[in-house]
């Protein structure tokens, strides 16, 4: 039975948040920064894949991206006036540790010492995440991450960004949504380092696993007691086409595949069983060594979800042999490792520019399930948005009114389910401006700011505007049209 998108109805009294709500935008560095071969940064797989021929939407890379490795202060100041209290931003390993391995370059570390003492000047807490997919890409060439190796060297460097920003910075993430890294880099191949193998995305799956399970050992031996450590995963919300016993058998497949593989041994200390049994014909998972469970099964203080759209499936009709969508484009190779008998379906409702339906629902549906899969755990979004075919006006002002109503409608999903037990202690925009959208390049806008791409000018739309009011205020504004 399909799952109406349900747009947000106004509420008919002020959505009011917890006093000590965090409101937060959010980058990635490979995504924003630029300045790809200064401070001794060595290429990252995100470097090598977007000057591949054919892999990014016009050949778009990050060299420049939106150059916030020198306008770092100029965005600091503009979080500021829009009246943010929380960013949320990616260190860039090959900058820190340009091969992946050895001792750091300190003047790659300065950059994120400045950077956070500019937050904190400004009084907004910085929240890092370690990894967010930009590999150097040295290790991808000993092998990436269905080796081991790999998540032994980001423990290294968990310890070495740790030691360095520990005493400043409160809030870490280990990872940033593993499941695109395994399996949109190793499966499908339409992000780096654009491998097609699901059996090794399967390995890349337990290595990063074992990475955020050393990782986060590491920053303990670190970090002061009060720092709080987190994942980001995009969990999916998975919903049946119709109640027939076969479709709700894809439903298990791709949680799995989707939640479990991920949430099964960070917050339980085991795969699925079932997990193990459908992948059985690709892998029999002996690279999950003894202790490796035990290893990934560290104590969190708080666990982050992205989340966009929901996803719907139902068991493929076995004669329907084409590339299938499934959210996350189109691609001859599936990102599902065996799941060949699981047919995805466009969910019902207005879509963003990247095709994706927009059902705040799902964000209600999501947070409840955590609030129930880990009781007592704190919970974030660390990234929620949409990208819009954003202009400048005659005037030179960027007015997106579509933003505002989805953040209207999602911030009220998060506001429902704190109201329904979730202990949801933020919000982390995505993004805080347009930036380099991974394989589509400078295709999609997700940012509040609008960039213009040819000066590096930034221009707050008016959904920067709304949001800042409703960080100043903890509440949220009226949206247009709603």
């Amino acid at each position: 039975m399909p799952v109406p998108s349900n747009p947000v109805t106004p509420a008919t009294t002020p959505v009011t948040f917890p006093p000590a709500f965090l409101w937060g935008a959010a980058t990635s560095a490979y995504q924003i920064e630029g300045a790809v071969r200064e401070g001794g940064r060595t290429p990252s797989i995100w470097d090598t894949f977007s000057h591949t021929p054919g892999k990014t939407i016009g050949g778009d890379t990050g060299d420049i991206a939106v150059d916030h490795y020198h306008r770092y202060r100029e965005d600091v100041a503009l979080m500021a006036e829009l009246g943010l209290n929380a960013y949320r931003f990616s260190v860039s390993w090959p900058r820190v540790q340009p091969t992946g391995r050895g001792p750091a370059v300190q003047v790659g570390l300065d950059f994120y010492r400045r950077l956070v003492d500019e937050l904190l000047e400004h009084g907004i807490k910085p929240a890092i995440t370690l990894y967010h997919w930009d590999l150097p890409q040295e290790l991808e060439d000993a092998g990436g991450w269905p080796e081991r190796e790999t998540a032994l060297r980001f423990a290294e460097y968990a310890h070495i960004v740790g030691e360095a920003l520990g005493d400043r910075v409160e809030h870490w993430i280990t990872l940033n949504e593993p499941w695109c890294s395994a399996f949109l880099g190793y499966a499908s191949g339409v992000h780096a380092p654009g491998r097609t193998d699901h059996a090794a995305s399967l390995r890349a799956a337990h290595h990063l696993n074992l990475a955020h399970g050393l990782g986060t050992q590491a920053l303990r031996s670190v970090l002061p007691s009060r720092n709080q450590i987190a994942v980001s995963l995009n969990s999916s919300v998975v919903r049946p086409l119709s109640q027939t016993p076969e479709d709700l058998a894809a439903v298990r497949r791709i949680d799995d595949l989707a939640n479990g593989v991920f949430h099964g041994p960070m917050l339980h200390g085991a795969y699925p069983q079932t997990l193990l049994e459908s992948t059985s014909s690709l892998t029999d998972w002996s690279f999950v060594l003894d202790g490796d469970l035990n290893a990934i099964h560290q104590p969190l203080d708080a666990l982050g979800l992205n989340y966009y759209t929901p996803t719907l499936v139902s068991a493929a009709d076995p004669n329907d042999k084409g590339p299938r969508a499934d959210g996350h484009g189109t691609s001859e190779h599936s990102p599902w490792p065996a799941a060949e008998d699981v047919a995805f379906h466009q969910t019902p409702g207005d879509r963003t520019e990247m095709g994706w339906t927009i059902d705040p629902t799902g964000l209600h549906e999501l947070l409840m399930r955590y609030t129930r899969e880990a009781p007592g755990l704190p919970l974030y979004i660390t990234e929620n948005g949409a990208a819009y075919d954003d202009k400048p006006d005659a005037d030179g002002q960027v007015h997106d009114p579509e933003r505002i109503a989805y953040l209207h409608g999602h911030l009220s999903a998060v506001r429902r389910a704190i109201t329904d037990g979730a202990d949801v202690r933020g919000y982390f925009l995505w993004s805080l401006m347009d930036n380099f959208e991974w394989a589509y390049g400078y295709s999609k806008r997700f940012g509040a700011v609008y960039v213009d791409y040819a000066t590096l000018a930034r221009t707050p739309k008016s959904s920067a505007k709304w949001y800042g009011k409703a960080a100043r205020t903890g509440s949220l504004p009226e949206a247009p049209g709603l």
